[in-house]
């Protein structure tokens, strides 16, 4: 199994999925999207599995930033949004085997275990 974490090292949320990855003897690739930012192809791929929403981070400044246009855009104009700016991707982003499969790290251990098929 090839597991990639796509994230940020100082992201608190990053941080506590890796501990438990660490904890869980699960093996994975960590993949810094400031200095490797994914392509749009990848990203075209990710949003096609998990759909735009969930892979909005809401919470950063980035976001904010984008004002309210962004309220009725598509998964297209959203792919193209992630491809600028890394930073409007939720955190940890899991990619087993080449398919996104969680994003986020929020569900509970019996969810992340199916998802991430450890």
């Amino acid at each position: 199994m090839s597991l990639q974490v796509y994230g940020i090292p100082n992201c608190g949320t990053c941080k506590k999925a890796f501990t438990w990855l660490d904890s869980n003897g699960v093996a994975y690739e960590f993949v810094d999207t400031k200095e490797t930012p994914p392509s749009r192809s990848l990203i075209q791929s990710w949003v096609e599995a998990l759909g735009s929403k969930p892979m909005k981070n809401t919470s950063g400044q980035s976001y904010r930033a984008l004002g309210t246009t962004k309220d009725d855009w598509t998964d297209e104009q959203w792919v193209e949004a992630f491809a600028n700016d890394a930073m409007l991707l939720k955190r940890p982003l899991f990619v087993k085997d080449g398919a996104a499969v969680l994003v986020g790290f929020r569900d509970k251990p019996e969810v992340i275990r199916e998802k991430l098929g450890v």
